[in-house]
């Protein structure tokens, strides 16, 4: 058991070393959003999607083009747009000529056949057109045709999406919403950083950035985390958090039962848990503290509420709501 022990922390140092050398190439480019820049490489590492929510200008196109030169994937950009159709993501089957002159059906592969996704707006799509995402994001495959197509791993989308209440949106389809790792606000910089993104982006040199980590050493990291070990009690801890979303819970609080409609379904303990051990692992800790919960608790939950018509009319947020829960709920 000690050997296996020492086998973990020095594997864990390794992937330490790899989290930390992509935080701060990543940061070469990107001013500021540390929770934000954390929040998307801790989806990579757990397998998950991310939306990352935004009022135009504020740079979360360009933070998605950076992960993927930094992690060194195969990045494509699909821009959601009113008129765009499944078939633009997933692509198609095509009649071609073949070299012999025969004529056959091929599949044309569609821009969802890379390994980051960056679905750019994907607010200002059609309901039909975001589910066309669904089974990529839960399975990693594509069917077209009755034809199974495998997505190469690691697979990840990181959607932008503005404000719903900016025109032109549409409301995300709760189903969707629920496949997201997490959802990650990014607001205003404030004046110093303001300062250092016109120094950076006015001059003309733009940073380097280099490929710090490989395709083996990201897949090598996803299977560590799942080793990372979670306490019963601490489990429990995230179990409880997620039914107290629940108006019906006996757990709940008082504004969960005032304003919430719908709580958090299993797969939001599944993000804390994991998000958790990434966090550990972040912290050179090698089991999940209450505080790692607690720290994965709002972009692991916040998009899984869905509040009452009161709820948004006084103004309430999930944010609030989840705060409230953490408030009320003890590590014991």
């Amino acid at each position: 058991m000690e050997a296996a022990n020492t086998g973990l922390i020095e594997e864990a140092k390794k992937a330490r070393e790899h989290i930390a050398a992509a935080h701060a190439e990543i940061s070469k480019a990107i001013v500021g959003h540390h929770e934000v820049i954390e929040g998307v490489i801790v989806c990579m590492l757990c397998s998950g999607h991310a939306l990352i929510e935004g009022v135009p200008g504020l740079g979360k196109t360009y933070l998605i083009k950076t992960l993927g030169e930094v992690f060194g994937l195969k990045t494509q950009r699909i821009q959601f747009t009113p008129d765009l159709m499944p078939a633009d993501i997933i692509g198609t089957n095509v009649l071609i000529q073949s070299e012999s002159g025969r004529q056959e059906i091929r599949f044309q592969k569609g821009p969802i056949f890379g390994q980051i996704i960056l679905a750019d707006e994907i607010n200002r799509a059609t309901p039909k057109t975001q589910a066309a995402l669904l089974e990529a994001m839960q399975e990693q495959m594509i069917t077209v045709g009755g034809t199974r197509y495998p997505l190469d791993p690691p697979f990840v989308v990181l959607a932008t999406q503005n404000p719903i209440e900016m025109e032109g949106t549409y409301p995300l389809p709760e189903a969707q919403l629920d496949r997201f790792f997490f959802k990650l606000r990014v607001g205003y910089p404030n004046a110093r950083s303001i300062s250092e993104i016109i120094d950076r982006t006015t001059q003309d040199t733009l940073p380097a950035l280099e490929h710090v980590i490989t395709k083996d050493e990201i897949l090598f990291v996803q299977t560590l985390v799942r080793q990372i070990p979670i306490a019963e009690a601490v489990k429990d801890f995230a179990i409880r958090i997620v039914l107290a979303t629940h108006p019906d819970n006996s757990g709940s609080t008082e504004m969960v039962r005032r304003y919430v409609r719908y709580g958090a379904s299993p797969r939001g303990a599944q993000s804390l848990v994991l998000a958790g051990k990434v966090f550990a692992l972040i912290d050179e800790r090698y089991n999940v503290s209450f505080e790692d919960i607690r720290r994965a608790a709002l972009p692991a939950i916040r998009h899984r509420i869905i509040l009452k018509f009161e709820g948004e009319a006084e103004g309430v947020t999930p944010d609030s709501v989840i705060q409230d829960i953490l408030g009320k709920e003890s590590d014991t």
